[in-house]
């Protein structure tokens, strides 16, 4: 809550995934370590296959979440027979002192799992182009894993895995015969749930047009509903977003998306939000998913309006984009 502006709500259901984390790998490795695998070759011999961890496995997890997702990495890691270096999103570094803290008190041994705190461009940019790093698991921007996956095809030497998971242009497809009700409730915790600040948040809501003026009339009363504020007081619904540099782009898209959409809805903000980073969640309607070209990290929705016989476009559209992490259907 203090160091990333989770909710309450958010920072709770955080811990218990870091927890389903360390529980799944643990119980996979087992799975996986404790069954000889052998394979019968060209002359009937049987050869044995064994399963061993790489080496060093460079662990690069983001700021959203940054005890469910640093732990998860790391956990699978260890777990697999590596070792470890954890470096956490700059913005978050206590948060992942903490953990390991914790992992070390639970008994894993401080020269397997190293904690390197620091910014991307120099610490991350580092720890890729050495020859010792023998595989990569990363969670953030779709950029930045095309910078590492560079970075790693300029080595020499075997290659390297890179696990990575990136974001999106999450679409839900919304057509007459949902429930509005349901349809607004999940776009809402969606959309706006962690200042939509999720990989996985809706982006962009596809609304048969026969049903889509009662949507967003549904969606503008909700709307009015959400408690912004202090991400430590229980009342609160949406916190503020990461940092000034989140504002401000958020802030740049609003602009343009006051020119080239239509607002259909937002939350107001009051005094009290004018000294954090807070934005207003608010849903604009737009023409076409072309309109977004890259990713837009927070409480910003986008409304496309559909006719059934434009189905096949909608997934022609959808399929261009390059995106494809998560989709919702109504």
């Amino acid at each position: 809550v203090a160091e990333a502006g989770r909710t309450i709500d958010d920072a709770l259901s955080e811990v218990r995934e870091a927890v389903d984390f360390c529980r799944y790998y643990a119980q996979q490795a087992r799975a996986r370590f404790s069954v000889p695998l052998a394979l019968l070759g060209p002359t009937g011999e049987v050869n044995e296959l064994s399963l061993h961890g790489r080496g060093v496995f460079l662990c690069i997890s983001p700021w959203n979440f940054p005890l469910a997702i640093f732990m998860g990495q790391v956990s699978a890691a260890l777990a697999a027979g590596n070792a470890v270096i954890a470096k956490p999103a700059e913005q978050t570094p206590l948060i992942a002192a903490r953990a390991i803290a914790l992992l070390q008190e639970a008994g894993v041994p401080g020269d397997v799992v190293h904690l390197l705190p620091g910014d991307g461009a120099t610490v991350g940019s580092a720890l890729v182009s050495d020859p010792r790093v023998s595989g990569i698991a990363f969670t953030g921007s779709t950029e930045t894993a095309k910078l590492i996956n560079r970075q790693l095809a300029e080595r020499d030497g075997p290659i390297v895995p890179l696990i990575a998971e990136t974001g999106g242009l999450n679409v839900m497809l919304v057509d007459a015969t949902a429930l509005p009700e349901q349809v607004v409730d999940d776009v809402i915790t969606s959309a706006f749930q962690s200042a939509g600040q999720r990989c996985s948040a809706l982006r962009v809501l596809y609304l048969q047009e026969d049903i889509a003026d009662k949507v967003i009339e549904m969606l503008r009363g909700a709307m009015a509903e959400l408690n912004i504020g202090d991400p430590a007081a229980l009342s609160t619904d949406i916190g503020p977003v990461i940092d000034l540099d989140a504002r401000q782009m958020l802030e740049r898209h609003e602009q343009r998306m006051r020119s080239e959409g239509k607002l259909v809805a937002s939350c107001e903000l009051g005094e009290g939000h004018r000294n954090g980073y807070f934005i207003a969640p608010q849903v604009y309607e737009i023409e076409r998913l072309s309109q977004l070209q890259r990713e837009v990290f927070g409480p910003i929705l986008h409304i496309i309006r559909y006719k059934v016989a434009d189905v096949p476009r909608v997934l022609q559209d959808i399929n261009d984009s390059g995106y494809g992490l998560t989709l919702g259907v109504h």
